[in-house]
């Protein structure tokens, strides 16, 4: 046994190359690791020499693994996650325990953030990390115990929860209007006003567009008085509240500030997505009672939540026009 130790390269070398794996660049792995971009390459170097092998191939979009090198990755990604999650149990006081969810940035903080603390009041001792994230992880790989996947029911995952549908209006502050010459009475209304747009190449959502709900609208081809772009939805919502310009919300994600008078929504004018949020559990993490609180109260929270906010100087409905119980995404066939 300790003979054979002497032929494992030193944790320094994996967790660089590790890092460098899973970002697929060397220069993102330094500046998570604090080191420059020439020592990761360094150790890289020294892993490949080490071993005989060549762990990265560069291609036209960048770097991508070997085999040798994804069969590696897979073992030392799920040692160093191992590893870290007994120390974190070893570093755990009393009876906390703790679990980790995933969900887009603008789910987690739209939505989610602000409703923890009723989780936490009802199960104090279950220790929530929120790890919010626009890309769709794999759970088992990256030991997340929930996420929220937001995409159409076809590719909603087996055995996944619906939470609820995307509705999409415009909305915007209530003193923009106020300040503007021309009141919004209508879509066509909108060439007065600078449009806030979804712009995120990395995450093309044509769906999420102006040009598709205008479409939709009756107000295709309007030209609007100005656009300003961002590439996070949370972004734009700050840019409303700021008055902006006119953001095309999510419902139910600016419900809240709707319901608080924050934002408003100046027409009865809704567009499905054909998108929605579900709740997914990590195959390990079934069985685990903080895990089951959290789902179930996700889902209960949800349910209560959806409700149909008013348009300006209109009158809030109680329940918005879907199904409100419990839908769960069977399996295929």
């Amino acid at each position: 046994m300790a003979e054979s130790s002497r032929n494992v390269p030193s944790l320094d070398l994996l967790r660089g190359f590790e890092s460098a794996a899973r970002h697929l660049n060397f220069t993102k792995a330094a500046d998570e690791l604090f080191l420059t971009q020439s020592a990761v390459s360094r150790q890289i170097k020294s892993l490949e020499d080490r071993l005989g092998v060549r762990l990265f191939v560069r291609q036209r979009r960048g770097l991508g693994l070997t085999h040798e090198g994804d069969r590696l990755f897979r073992a030392v990604h799920g040692a160093l996650r191992q590893m870290q999650d007994a120390v974190e149990s070893l570093a755990d006081r009393g009876d906390t325990r703790r679990i980790t969810v995933t969900a887009t940035m603008g789910f987690c903080s739209l939505w989610l953030i602000p409703r923890l603390g009723e989780f936490h009041r009802a199960f104090p001792e279950v220790d929530v990390r929120i790890a919010a994230n626009d890309k769709v992880l794999n759970l088992d790989r990256e030991r997340i115990d929930v996420s929220v996947r937001y995409c159409p029911a076809e590719a909603a995952p087996k055995g996944a929860i619906w939470l609820f549908d995307e509705m999409l209006t415009p909305v915007c502050s209530a003193a923009l209007i106020a300040q503007s010459p021309t009141p919004l009475h209508s879509p066509q209304d909108l060439q007065h006003y600078v449009l806030l747009h979804l712009d995120d190449p990395e995450n093309p959502s044509s769906w999420l567009s102006w040009s598709s709900w205008l479409d939709s609208s009756g107000a295709r081809g309007l030209k609007p008085a100005g656009a300003l772009r961002y590439n996070y939805f949370d972004q734009i919502v700050r840019a409303a509240l700021a008055g902006q310009g006119v953001a095309l919300g999510r419902l139910p994600l600016v419900q809240d500030l709707v319901n608080d008078g924050s934002l408003v929504m100046p027409f009865e004018e809704r567009a499905a997505t054909g998108r929605a949020y579900w709740v997914v559990q990590a195959g390990f993490a079934r069985g685990r009672p903080e895990v089951d609180r959290f789902v179930e109260w996700i889902a209960q929270t949800a349910t209560a939540d959806v409700q149909t906010p008013a348009p300006v100087g209109g009158k809030a409905t109680s329940k918005r026009g879907v199904d409100s119980g419990k839908r769960t995404r069977a399996p295929p066939g």
